[in-house]
Order: C-alpha cells, then sequence, then structure tokens
C-alpha cells in the first residue's frame, strides 16, 4: 500500500524505502535492504508529495534525514535496472547492435524493442522505424550512448533490438517502472529542478 495516498497497489507499481544507520531515507529498488521499509506508488509525483508531507518520519516513528537529490537518486536507479536488464537479455542472445543488424531483425518480425541511443542521428531512426514489420515492437529513447554500450559491452552503441524471449519480461518489467516514475516530467524525474531548497531536509515526528 501506498504511504502517501493509501492507495492498495502491486509491488510493480510500488518503491520501498528505508533509513540507513545514519537514519538517511535511501531508495531500495530490489527491495532488498534490511530495516522497516515505507512503500510509495512509483511516480516521481508521489515521492515529491511523500517529502513534502513528511512521510517518512512518520512511518518510521523517527527523525530522518531526506536528501535533496532523492527524487533523482531515485530515477538513477531504476535506469541502472533498465540497463543491467538489457545486459541480461543480451547475454541471453536476445539482443542485437549495429544498424545492418538491427534492420534484419526488424524484418523478421519477432523483436520486442527497438532501442535508439538518445544521442542517435534522425535519420537513421527514422530509417530503421520505417523497417518494423512488426506493430507489437516498442520504440524506445531514453538511454544514451553510454548506457546503451554499457550494456552490451562496446564502445558505440546506437542502435540495438531485442528479440522476445525469457529475458525480455525483466526488460519491459523495468523499462515499464522507470517509465511510470518520470512519465509526468518527460523522461526527467524532476523536469526543471529538483527537490528541495538547496539543502538536506530533517523530518521529524
Amino acid at each position: 500500500m501506498c504511504a502517501v495516498t493509501r492507495e492498495v497497489l502491486p509491488v510493480s507499481a510500488l518503491l520501498r524505502f528505508v533509513a540507513d544507520p545514519h537514519d538517511v531515507i535511501v531508495p531500495d529498488v530490489k527491495a532488498k535492504l534490511p530495516g522497516r521499509g515505507v512503500w510509495i506508488a512509483a511516480k516521481a509525483s508521489t515521492l515529491k508529495e511523500a517529502i513534502r508531507k513528511k512521510i517518512f518520519g512518520r512511518a518510521l516513528k523517527r527523525n530522518v534525514t531526506i536528501k535533496e537529490d532523492l527524487v533523482d537518486q531515485t530515477a538513477a536507479l531504476i535506469r541502472e535496472r533498465v540497463v543491467q536488464a538489457l545486459a541480461m537479455a543480451n547475454k541471453a542472445g536476445q539482443a542485437v547492435t549495429g544498424r545492418e543488424k538491427v534492420a534484419s531483425a526488424l524484418q523478421k518480425k519477432h523483436v520486442a524493442y527497438l532501442i535508439h541511443a538518445a544521442e542517435a542521428g534522425e535519420d537513421g531512426v527514422k530509417k530503421l522505424n520505417a523497417v518494423i514489420a512488426d506493430g507489437k515492437c516498442e520504440v524506445l529513447r531514453m538511454l544514451t550512448l553510454q548506457e546503451l554500450s554499457l550494456a552490451f559491452g562496446r564502445p558505440n552503441v546506437v542502435h540495438a533490438a531485442v528479440t522476445q524471449g525469457p529475458a525480455t519480461a525483466l526488460l519491459q518489467s523495468e523499462i515499464a517502472r522507470y517509465q511510470q516514475f518520470t512519465e509526468e516530467t518527460g523522461g526527467t524525474a524532476n523536469g526543471a529542478g529538483h527537490v528541495g531548497t538547496g539543502h538536506d531536509r530533517r523530518e521529524e515526528i
């Protein structure tokens, strides 16, 4: 249940937060850190509301500190999970890179995701998008060249395709969670600015 809205949601639609040994609130995107957790709907706007309403201190029944970059930190950790899931798809043999290989995969109608680096040229993006033969293929342009290169373990990965298979479900879940978290800010956690006033916040109960 979301501690802000009190709405009962599936775990996949929630994010867990805990207080570290110094009583600083940290995101637990894997839901494995020790201690009592506070569950928040996986949206940047809901997390901001939790901070504004001092939900964490009340839920944990003690004074806690909120770092000013908590929203961005959370988004970055979720984004890392997307990169890791893409790396797993690659290791499972479900991903290809390079314009020719990606185009070939698209023509075979079994691609789950066509991924372009954020820095990809418009011409290359349009040409590959035009090759899509299966309407079920989702086109993504949320990861940077550096992130794609990290996922595939090679430099300068601009275009990639992920085929249907066992690793697709995890990637789909992580992408959906990141998109849900950032959906109100156009793909960034905080839009124009950070939560806070430039200083860490101390929640007192």
